[in-house]
């Protein structure tokens, strides 16, 4: 099992942010971000605040457990789309993902 700092670094790549980037918009130094990410500190309240605004799973950096959305919340389109999601490779999951973030960020400056 992965500890945070490894479940922190994940979230980061899975975002797409560099270190630096992170530690920026997280308000802290860019060696507490490595720090964090090598397990020498733990990340405070408010840093976990910061970073969940841009994405980040809390719940699974802190607790290793992935957040449930409950099938019943998802809309058809959704489930269909997670059935293909799940029958792809990785390789074309992280594809999927990062062009559906780009989507929704390209949305949110609208």
């Amino acid at each position: 099992m992965l500890n945070i700092g490894e479940r922190l670094r994940e979230e980061r790549a899975r975002l797409g942010f560099n270190q630096a980037e992170f530690a920026a918009f997280a308000g802290v130094a860019k060696t507490s971000q490595f720090n964090y990410e090598k397990g020498e500190r733990s990340p405070d309240a408010a840093y976990l605040a910061a970073v969940a605004v841009k994405g980040v799973d809390v719940l699974y950096v802190v607790t290793g457990e992935r957040k449930a959305i409950p099938a019943s919340c998802l809309t058809p389109e959704a489930k269909e789309f997670f059935e293909v999601y799940q029958q792809v490779s990785e390789s074309d999951r992280e594809v999927l993902f990062r062009t559906a973030q780009a989507f929704a960020k390209a949305r949110e400056s609208e």
